[in-house]
């Protein structure tokens, strides 16, 4: 992949709003250029959706999240990949990560309550074949997600002394 894509890629990261006229002044290059490279990133499914990442406390509206160590057994001829697309089409499925380590799959699983993720644990996702075994850990509160901050830290107002 060509630099300028790279470096359209990270602008749009930081901030999906940027408009191509601004990415192509940041950049140093025409806004045919960077129209063109985004326009083949999206069809090339380089970029696959732009979203708007939420800071839910700060909304009345309560939601629980989990994160679910999902031990399995692969299967012959597809390996992890159609137990964890078996995981994955469960609308309350938000992510799920193939991991090395002590478990197979991270499955991120968002309910209004604590009652709703575990009927999903016990009810949807343990029955399923070539599950072994699951462990669910709750996010009590999110510090940082995909490099955003979600609190503001408060500065020190204490006064310096020096000896």
């Amino acid at each position: 992949m060509d630099e300028l894509k790279l470096k359209i890629l990270d602008l749009l990261k930081e901030d999906s709003r940027r408009t191509v006229e601004l990415i192509a002044t940041m950049l140093d290059v025409t806004e045919e250029q960077v129209a063109r490279a985004i326009s083949d990133l999206e069809a090339e499914k380089v970029i696959v959706k732009y979203a708007t990442v939420v800071n839910w406390s700060k909304v009345d509206e309560e939601k629980v999240t989990a994160l679910i160590e999902v031990q399995i057994t692969p299967e012959r001829g597809h390996g992890f990949d159609a137990i964890a697309e078996r995981i994955y089409l469960f609308p309350e499925v938000k992510s799920v990560y193939l991991m090395s380590g002590a478990y197979d799959l991270l499955v991120e699983v968002e309910g209004r309550n604590l009652k709703e993720v575990a009927s999903f644990v016990s009810n949807k996702l343990s029955p399923l074949d070539r599950v072994l075994s699951t462990k669910t850990n709750f996010i009590l509160k999110k510090y940082k997600q995909d490099g955003i901050i979600f609190e503001d830290h408060e500065e020190d107002h204490r006064m310096m002394i020096s000896p």
